[in-house]
């Protein structure tokens, strides 16, 4: 009816991407370790919620833009990759006294803190929204009548298939961290981690060749 082909290999395809590691997974890990379910439920949301900024794009042609556009996608790089910088600089700058706090449950973010950070550091990667326009067209008939409302389809399955798994994933983190939250050390040093990794890929965004 929307044109769609291929479904169940674009669900398979759709699954065996979302459980690659990446530097979502590497957040999403993170946050469960230092704050536990809340954490790293909130990490999984956000991702996602930035997922759907990506898909939505893709239905309505922005994304399109971004790789038609060499200004847009510079504009949206650079913006991304300070974010990303700058939220890494913070984790790397961060006290293990903070940590402290978590442990006599007063995480040192809140659980909407989480949820911000991983929407924007999904929403803010221009090669999220690239891949997207690069993925979805792939199941899709070229003379469908409703390409827009095909995409919007196919990006939604993708995004709840992708929040089960990082749903799972916090979880599994959340079941560790009761070991670790004593431990402000140990998590100080998990938040430089993480602070490294996003440092690192926002100066692979920025460094990032524009087509």
């Amino acid at each position: 009816m929307l044109g769609i082909h291929d479904f169940w290999l674009f669900v398979a395809s759709g699954l065996l991407l979302n459980v690659t590691p990446g530097p979502d997974t590497a957040f999403i890990l993170g946050r469960g370790l230092q704050f536990g379910w809340k954490g790293g439920a909130a990490a999984a949301l956000g991702v996602s919620a930035g997922c759907l900024v990506h898909v939505t794009a893709a239905a309505v042609g922005l994304s399109a833009l971004l790789m038609a556009s060499t200004l847009a996608f510079t504009a949206v790089k650079l913006i991304g990759a300070a974010y990303l910088i700058w939220l890494g600089i913070g984790m790397l700058l961060s006290r293990a006294t903070g940590f402290a706090a978590a442990s006599d449950g007063a995480p040192a973010l809140r659980p909407s803190q989480v949820f911000r950070q991983g929407m924007l550091t999904n929403a803010l990667n221009p090669k999220v929204a690239l891949f997207f326009l690069a993925f979805l067209p792939q199941f899709v008939d070229a003379e469908a009548p409703h390409k827009a409302v095909a995409f919007l389809v196919l990006g939604l399955i993708f995004v709840a298939n992708g929040t089960l798994y990082c749903l799972a994933l916090a979880a599994f983190a959340a079941r560790a961290s009761d070991r670790l939250r004593r431990s402000g050390r140990v998590l100080q040093w998990i938040n430089r981690g993480l602070g490294a990794l996003f440092v690192a890929l926002g100066l692979r965004v920025a460094l990032m060749q524009t087509r």
